[in-house]
């Protein structure tokens, strides 16, 4: 847990993945198309990404432990979670970036 938390204080969004997951490529292809330079770290690729994903699981407490996202070290939460704020977002009118900033101002919640 102490090294999940490490890593997502890191920087101002980082999205814990697998390389082979394709909603986990989703995801950050969303983050990415809406100009957030997020920090991917691929679990699989981790000495320790077994540790790191049970411990993702505990966070959420069910479903995937991957994707899940972090913003300003806090927990913003997995797929459905970003998914449910974007279109959120779109259905209110917000576009582009804008859709990054209801994402953002969940996190201050």
């Amino acid at each position: 847990m102490d090294r999940v938390m490490k890593l997502a204080s890191e920087r101002a969004v980082v999205i814990f993945t697998l390389s082979s997951c394709c909603m986990c490529h989703t995801v950050s292809c969303l983050f990415c198309d809406l100009g957030v330079n997020a920090l991917v770290h691929e679990l699989d690729n981790d000495p320790r990404g077994k540790e790191m994903e049970r411990a993702l699981l505990k966070l959420l407490g069910k479903g995937p432990p991957v994707p899940v996202e972090f913003g300003g070290g806090k927990l913003v939460g997995g797929t459905s979670k970003i998914m449910s704020l974007h279109l959120g977002a779109i259905r209110l009118g917000y576009g582009g970036v804008s859709c990054w900033q209801v994402i953002k101002n969940n996190l201050l919640q």
